[in-house]
């Protein structure tokens, strides 16, 4: 046999098996197009598989593969076997269509325009490719408004923008970071955390999505787990900047706030009021320690009898965190202290309707208590005495007030004086018949009312006369 028929004897072989293996391949892609009518994508995705491997040439087995494995939500692959369709067929308007749609759901809006287009100058009039190339478009500008309104500081617009993307561009992990960075940074930490743990799910070593986990933590005051985060997102991508940058604050926050509570133990209060001061700079953002850190200061700023800049910290401290209920039994406690009691009662409300305690309610019922006898006559004020003041101390109290007040002593007044003299000599005496019965000083001190007792009648009169009888 000459070698022109051994040639022409392999070149038929070399047909006959093409056409074999084009056959089992089409008979394949036959059966995988019928699981994909079935919704069976998986066994559909492996009969393609096995077309492609009988002819690795054929655009429309990867194209095919591509949709199947876009139905699996595997997009980055289903791009892959796109790209693979439109090398071996240019003009295959198909792949360039899917093509397209994986970098549309992957957030690739650019290349996704770039597909498109290419499919409008193949088929100008195709609706689909139409619809898609605005989708593209829409989510370039919903990128370009979120770019700007996190420079602003607009988290609330970038977590809009992110979910109407999305809606275009379901596997863009960038825009799923981005609402999640965005919703902690709202303090939305449980969404922000699911969104986070979705991409781990998928991606363990995704950097972003730890560093979002760590932000979550960081601003739930759980400091050192949060510490890890960052620690594993820089391991995962060492120039991180994010990453490294919150793990700088964390631990700086952490330190500083270590230090003034340190002081605080050690009764150095200058020291730990500078220490929460310096400790409050490091990261505006992390509302619910600034929240800690405001208290605190406003705790030692109480014990430096610095109570009117101890209530505005406890007022920043709920400004930050609303349920803060260590912050508002603080302010109560410094209203009672100024004897302003309408506010503490305010305070020791809220908190009585958070937390129903025997204790909250004791707090409340003795603010109430207090306010009810401060809208009452202050005996003890009248008089110039302290609250604790011995029966000594307030018969000597009365004399000296009793002397400077009665009516002898301003005969050669104005009437007007004379009248006002006469009522605070009056209300001396009322004072001290109060203060000088012993039953009925601790009815005052309790605050109850004194009316029962028949009001201060003649005696108190009579008192008076008696004891200014023996002034000189």
């Amino acid at each position: 046999m000459g070698h022109q028929e051994q040639a022409k004897i392999v070149t038929i072989m070399q047909t006959l098996l093409f056409f074999i293996c084009l056959l089992q391949a089409e008979g394949f892609k036959e059966q995988g197009n019928a699981f994909y009518i079935k919704k069976d994508y998986s066994e559909a995705f492996n009969y393609y598989t096995k077309a492609i491997d009988a002819c690795p040439k054929n655009a429309s087995y990867y194209s095919n593969r591509a949709a199947t494995l876009m139905m699996l939500c595997r997009f980055r692959e289903a791009l892959e076997d796109s790209q693979q369709a439109v090398r071996l067929d240019d003009c295959f308007m198909k792949g360039h269509l899917r093509e397209g749609k994986c970098h549309l759901s992957l957030g690739n809006a650019m290349a996704a325009s770039r597909c498109f287009q290419k499919v409008l100058e193949l088929e100008p009039s195709n609706s689909q490719a139409q619809q898609e190339h605005k989708n593209a478009a829409a989510v370039q500008e919903y990128e370009r408004m979120a770019e700007f309104g996190f420079e602003k500081r607009d988290f609330r617009k970038v977590v809009y923008c992110m979910d109407r993307a999305l809606a275009l561009a379901s596997a863009c992990h960038r825009f799923k970071i981005l609402k999640a960075e965005c919703l902690a940074l709202l303090g939305r930490y449980p969404e922000a955390q699911s969104v986070a743990s979705d991409i781990l799910r998928m991606d363990p070593t995704n950097a972003d999505a730890l560093y979002v986990q760590g932000l979550c933590l960081y601003y739930e005051d759980c400091i050192d787990k949060a510490v890890q985060f960052f620690v594993q997102a820089l391991r995962m991508a060492p120039d991180h900047e994010k990453a490294r940058l919150a793990c700088r604050n964390a631990k700086a926050l952490k330190a500083k706030k270590e230090e003034g509570n340190q002081a605080f133990k050690d009764c150095n209060y200058e020291a730990a009021y500078q220490l929460y001061t310096e400790a409050l700079k490091i990261d505006p953002n992390n509302i619910k320690t600034n929240a800690k850190l405001y208290c605190n200061r406003g705790t030692v700023g109480a014990k430096l009898k610095k109570l009117d800049q101890a209530i505005e910290d406890c007022t920043s401290a709920v400004k930050l965190d609303e349920t803060y209920i260590k912050a508002y039994l603080r302010r109560a406690q410094c209203y009672m202290d100024l004897e302003q009691y309408e506010e503490a009662v305010r305070d020791y409300e809220t908190v009585y309707q958070t937390e129903k305690t025997k204790e909250h309610k004791h707090l409340l019922k003795n603010a109430q208590l207090e306010l009810k006898k401060s809208k009452r006559k202050d005996y003890y004020k009248v008089l110039g005495v302290g609250k604790n003041a011995t029966d000594d101390e307030i018969k000597k109290a009365y004399r000296k007030r009793a002397l400077m007040h009665h009516p002898d002593r301003h005969s050669a007044a104005t009437p007007e004086v004379q009248k006002e003299e006469e009522k605070k000599f009056k209300e001396v005496g009322e004072a001290f018949t109060v203060l000088s019965d012993p039953k009925k000083k601790v009815r005052y001190d309790n605050g109850h009312d004194l009316e029962d007792d028949g009001g201060f009648g003649g005696g108190g009169k009579h008192l008076l006369s008696f004891i200014w009888s023996g002034l000189h």
